[in-house]
């Protein structure tokens, strides 16, 4: 069955990262053709703006209709996102409620965003904290990777065992 590998998280928790680095271990490792999707594809995000709730639920549509048409061609599709809502969360999952789904939350302290956020310097001052203020859910994760505690590595090794033990 063709899965969906949702990496939610605060901005600049590592998702980015960890979804390229999925990409090519399941790639490499397991002959498995995955894309990634990823907000930033869908929002202009720079270090003036503020994106707020409202601006991610308008686009999650196009999201989740572009992750439909990569899954009718690759095996599975990698979302690199930053929900903070019930109803954004609701959506992803009701339009791809027909995939294999798994969900990791991936995590790094409150510090650590905030060090990450400034040597970024392509976001808003505060949208790392605000979105892990904000992050929904909070907890019901199939797995939990911390970024700042776990090498890219072990955080992808720990992804791709729960992948393989569904």
């Amino acid at each position: 069955m063709k899965r969906v590998i949702l990496l939610n998280g605060a901005s600049s928790s590592g998702k980015s990262t960890l979804a390229t680095a999925i990409k090519e271990s399941l790639k490499l490792k397991c002959n498995l053709e995955y894309e990634m999707i990823s907000i930033d594809d869908f929002l202009k995000m720079t270090s003036d703006d503020v994106i707020y709730e409202d601006d991610v639920y308008d686009i999650s549509p196009m999201l989740c209709e572009r992750a439909r048409e990569l899954l009718q061609v690759k095996e599975g599709v990698i979302i690199d996102h930053v929900i903070t809502s019930e109803r954004i969360y609701r959506m992803l999952r009701e339009s791809l409620q027909h995939y294999d789904f798994l969900s990791v939350h991936v995590t790094c302290p409150r510090q650590i965003l905030k060090e990450r956020e400034k040597q970024r310097g392509n976001r808003c001052i505060g949208s790392a904290e605000a979105s892990l203020q904000y992050l929904y859910p909070k907890e019901g994760y199939e797995v939990m990777v911390d970024t700042y505690e776990m090498s890219v590595s072990d955080c992808v090794s720990k992804i791709i065992a729960q992948c393989q033990s569904v």
